[in-house]
């Protein structure tokens, strides 16, 4: 009989036991889940995108009415590429008709915005050689300045309106404030400055022979006139043979040359002399220039006569 006694006693033992260890193992179970949670919601400090730095914009030059060799310099030393988009073919003394876009564009600087040229044959040269239709880098695309989404249009205005309620708010809060009274400062009178002695005007390095109103001035990191007609004599010494690539040198050369003299750059005469004898040289060597060498003759007779 005493067997059945302990058999209840432990029965009741262990009734009392198993709901009190199911309730730790409960408690435990949601205490580390509740740990784990609070672990991997736990994240590091907030990463802010880095603003981009304010793009550049680049100023559309005016390049109408010149020769597309001094053009295409202008364009590139202003950070644009080029391309030909009707008219004559890219010979270095056609003239540019027209650009697109307009001068004085606002264009973002993207690496070298492409602007579109068309060009008018110029009856004084011959068409020959290879013409040159577009920049020999590659361009990017161009982005004028001031297209804005309407998106951005309303949080702008939005923007500005909160901007002008504070500034109210903010003027209302000094108009209410007590006035302070601020003390008499004296005023100290300073001395007259001594009127400083102007500065002696320096000569440019390249005084023009002339001036011509609205002209392109002589760019100052290009060979002067009479060094780059010492140049083409010197390099035609070596190019005794009329290639594509060497007809198309020379009359870039000489398209130059002639245009600056007409302009009015420094020695213009004394480099039209050197070239009208590089062109004599051409008419030996390669059986053409006479037209040239006239176009030359004709450059130096007019910038002879307004040096005077």
């Amino acid at each position: 009989m005493a067997e059945p006694a302990e058999e209840r006693t432990m029965a009741l033992r262990l009734g009392v036991i198993l709901p009190r260890v199911f309730v730790v193992v409960i408690v435990a179970l949601l205490a580390t889940a509740t740990i784990t949670f609070a672990a991997e919601t736990r994240g590091g400090p907030v990463v802010q995108p880095a603003q981009t730095a304010a793009r550049q914009i680049l100023l559309v030059p005016d390049v109408r009415g010149q020769a597309y060799v001094f053009a295409k310099s202008t364009l590139e030393e202003a950070g644009f590429a080029w391309r030909l988009s009707g008219g004559a073919q890219g010979y270095a003394a056609n003239l540019v008709s027209s650009q697109s876009p307009a001068p004085g564009s606002r264009v973002y600087d993207t690496g070298a915005p492409t602007i579109l040229l068309s060009l008018s044959a110029n009856s004084s040269y011959p068409q020959a050689g290879t013409p040159e239709n577009a920049s020999s880098f590659a361009g990017t695309p161009l982005r004028l300045v001031g297209v804005v989404s309407k998106a951005k249009v309303k949080a702008k205005v939005k923007a500005k309106a909160k901007a002008k309620v504070k500034t109210k708010v903010k003027t209302k809060a000094k108009k209410t404030a007590a006035p302070r009274h601020k003390p008499v400062v004296k005023k100290r009178v300073a001395p007259k400055p001594k009127p400083k002695p102007k500065p002696a005007v320096k000569q440019p390095a390249r005084p023009p022979a002339f001036v011509v109103p609205g002209a392109k001035a002589e760019p100052m990191d290009e060979a002067p006139l009479t060094t780059r007609a010492k140049n083409l004599d010197t390099w035609l010494s070596t190019h005794r043979k009329p290639t594509n690539e060497n007809v198309r040198y020379w009359l870039y050369q000489h398209a130059w040359i002639v245009t600056g003299a007409h302009l009015g750059w420094w020695h213009g005469t004394q480099a039209l002399e050197t070239l009208i004898a590089v062109d004599r040289k051409v008419e030996r060597y390669w059986g053409i220039g006479k037209r040239s060498e006239r176009v030359a003759r004709a450059a130096l007779a007019e910038v002879r006569k307004k040096s005077r």
